[in-house]
């Protein structure tokens, strides 16, 4: 070889297996840059479980995103983090909102299991540098479990939350339950029964049997507009007025008449949760009833003849439209007669297009065959489950029934009843 000149720098061709084919792999061990290689990715990934295992060690909001801020300016060593809308920040963090392509400064989304966004982790690189490969892709596998991790946090914070709500409405449902009547009157010769039953966990409707004084009794059955816990607090509201108002032994119009001033003068809540009303007031030494009917569905009276009398509204619903009077309809009531008030809910009942409706209602009652107040309610409510075929209920459903008990007949001398000798 001539002084002064290089050697030839020849190419050795990769190993190649004993049959001559294809080039063989080498090993970790000996290729030195490969075994470096694959260490980084096993530190990586355990970096990853790492951050994994600290993200979703609370389910508390605030301390799994302060938990990442400190990652990224701890473990990552930068300059500093933020979440966008959390109104937090770590390090010297950049501010927010950040002008897209601001040098430095690098974003990554947080969104949910849909796609939705939560919010976002703004990082900002020392010295405003670009991330190497490595930081970038540990921010991107970070990024993603905090969004996992955020989203079970929000989940379980609206369970707890739920689980409150949840809490309170069973204590108001007892609680609307204790304020329902819990015992019937005893008036000898009469029959007297309730049923209410809430579409939700509290409801609108109110119904309420008073003993006065002297001896009469007021009853009222009432439907507060709407549905669930605002009609079930403005049906407390009612109750208390109510109450207090018929134990003075104030006529039963003048009753209606300042109800639905009392009403009316709570406010505009109120008069969007107007009330519908029928009113009793029982004479049972007379066998006389005396009604009022404001705005809400007729109330069904059938006297022993046979007679059936419905009790149409005789005023607006309280709470809609102030100095509204309201009259009152007086109705012999003897031996034999029965009653029935009821909400909207027994007859807006449907199967299809088809409503159970007031006639079928009206028909239903007047062909019981018991005289029980009870047993009334029940052969109702069975006629309506039948009717509907067993789906679900859409409205509060309440009832009242009254009945004045015919006397009972006198057996003869022999066993047998009057009229039924034997054959």
């Amino acid at each position: 070889m001539a002084p002064g000149t290089q050697p030839e720098t020849v190419e050795t061709p990769p190993a190649t297996s004993a049959a001559g084919d294809a080039p063989v792999t080498p090993t970790p061990a000996e290729n030195p840059d490969l075994r470096i290689d694959l260490q980084q990715q096993v530190a990586r990934l355990q970096a990853l479980l790492e951050i994994s295992r600290q993200v979703h060690s609370t389910t508390n909001e605030q301390e799994m995103l302060e938990s990442v801020l400190r990652i990224v300016v701890r473990e990552l060593e930068m300059d500093g983090a933020a979440f966008t809308g959390a109104g937090m920040a770590y390090g010297d963090a950049p501010r927010l909102p950040v002008e897209a392509g601001t040098p430095g400064i690098y974003t990554y989304p947080l969104n949910d299991r849909e796609g939705k966004h939560m919010t976002e982790l703004v990082v900002a690189s020392p010295a405003g540098r670009e991330l190497t490969l490595y930081e970038a892709d540990f921010l991107d596998g970070l990024a993603l479990q905090a969004a996992v991790a955020l989203e079970n946090a929000r989940n379980h914070e609206r369970n707890l939350q739920w689980a409150r709500v949840q809490q309170d409405l069973d204590a108001a449902r007892n609680i609307q339950r204790s304020l329902m009547p819990q015992k019937m009157p005893s008036l000898p010769g009469y029959s007297i029964s309730v049923r209410s039953q809430t579409c939700y966990e509290v409801g609108g409707d109110y119904v309420d049997i008073i003993t006065l004084p002297e001896g009469g009794i007021i009853m009222a059955v009432a439907d507060v507009a709407g549905k669930g816990l605002a009609s079930a607090i403005m049906a407390t509201s009612f109750r208390a007025a109510f109450r207090a108002m018929a134990i003075t032994g104030v006529s039963l119009d003048l009753l209606a008449t300042r109800m639905n001033q009392h009403h009316y003068l709570e406010g505009d809540e109120a008069r969007r949760r107007y009330v519908t009303a029928i009113f009793l007031r029982l004479d049972p030494r007379r066998g006389e009833v005396e009604i009022v009917n404001a705005g809400h569905n007729p109330g069904f009276v059938i006297t022993p003849d046979g007679t059936e009398h419905r009790i149409s509204a005789a005023g607006t619903p309280l709470g809609l439209m102030p100095g509204m009077v309201y009259d009152y309809e007086r109705l012999p009531f003897p031996k034999g007669s029965r009653l029935l008030f009821y909400t909207d809910g027994l007859t807006e009942v449907f199967r299809g297009d088809e409503e159970f409706g007031e006639d079928r209602l009206m028909l239903e009652f007047s062909r019981t065959a018991t005289n029980k107040a009870d047993g009334i309610l029940d052969a109702l409510w069975v006629a309506i489950q039948s009717f509907s075929g067993g789906g679900p209920q859409e409205d509060d459903m309440t009832a009242l029934a009254l009945c004045h008990l015919p006397p009972e007949e006198k057996p003869s001398a022999h066993g047998v009843r009057p009229g039924k000798g034997l054959a």
